[in-house]
């Protein structure tokens, strides 16, 4: 139950890290057309990952 439980942490954490980093590699104006704004893309992301 415990391992499981790390890996869930783990696999949501990998989540968060590639959501922000992709999402970070967009324009400002990719960004825009998807409306987000730059400061909202660890928020996004973290809602991603536990999702």
């Amino acid at each position: 139950m415990f391992v499981s439980y790390i890996l869930s942490k783990f696999r949501a954490y990998m989540r968060y890290r590639d959501t922000v980093r992709e999402l970070s590699l967009l324009s400002d104006r990719e960004l825009d057309d998807l409306g987000i704004s730059r400061f909202q893309i660890e928020n996004i992301a973290r809602e991603h990952a536990v999702a």
